[in-house]
């Protein structure tokens, strides 16, 4: 059987706070260097029948329009912090335009965050029923079990970040795992063969709930992913400097990167 190729495209690379940072004067902040630039981190994935996207960013409609993405057929949640979730009324437009209720696979816990964030998605007023208003939404919940999203096998892969519990997610030789941590013995397995490893790497100094550059290099040199990229960068990270010091077969991830993978 012929192998298809889809693609993924990194919308975004950056922390909880985004670089340029507010009120920063690093030089990292103030470059002008189009890779410095860095939204906050989510994925989108071209599955043979619609594209999904990992995590809804507070960027997600710019990344979205800057990518030049028209459809958004389906979201899956990594976990329910802010820079990971409040961008999802953007996904409205999905829904009017497909004419259908867009599926959002996510963790319990996740899903009742939702609800709350975005109370009148899922509990609609008397005073919100103007078509268009309402977005049209249907939560999936799921657990550690794969499942099939849009013709493509997609299995959660637990992590943690700090104390919580989280998902990466692994589909065809890909697995994107951003702030992570720790890996837990029982997920190691799911990251062999790989050809495409995403992983957290927010900066020099350790994190207590994020990998930092030296420890994500570990992670990909017990994998041994064909590539790797860093994503959910600081501006402790810049880019050109912290390029040259990478092995080969590791980039530093960009707003913008797309990458071919087979299915």
């Amino acid at each position: 059987m012929s192998k298809e190729t889809g693609e993924i495209i990194v919308l975004g690379t950056g922390t909880s706070h985004g670089v340029p940072v507010v009120g920063c004067k690093c030089p990292t902040c103030l470059s002008e260097h189009p890779r410095n630039q860095r939204t906050r981190s989510s994925i989108l994935v071209q599955a043979p029948q619609g594209n999904f996207i990992i995590d809804t960013t507070p960027e997600m409609r710019i990344q979205l329009i800057r990518e030049t993405v028209d459809l958004v057929h389906a979201a899956v949640f990594t976990h329910s912090h802010a820079d990971h979730i409040y961008g999802l009324d953007d996904l409205r437009q999905f829904g009017h335009l497909l004419d259908q209720d867009i599926p959002l696979y996510c963790e319990e816990n996740v899903a009742e965050q939702l609800k709350q964030a975005f109370s009148y998605a899922f509990v609609p007023s008397e005073n919100n029923k103007r078509r268009g208003a309402i977005p049209r939404f249907e939560l999936k919940p799921i657990t550690t079990n794969p499942l099939e999203l849009l013709g493509l096998p997609l299995q959660p892969i637990r992590l943690m970040h700090g104390k919580l519990p989280i998902f990466g997610y692994r589909f065809a030789n890909v697995a994107y795992c951003t702030d992570v941590s720790e890996i837990p013995p029982s997920s190691w397995p799911l990251l062999e063969n790989l050809d495409v490893l995403i992983i957290d790497a927010l900066r020099y100094r350790e994190h207590p709930t994020h990998f930092n550059i030296a420890q994500a290099l570990e992670v990909i040199e017990k994998v041994c992913p064909r590539q790797a990229y860093l994503t959910h960068i600081a501006h402790d990270i810049e880019h050109e400097k912290a390029s040259e010091s990478l092995p080969e077969n590791v980039s530093l991830a960009w707003d913008g990167l797309r990458i071919p993978f087979d299915y």
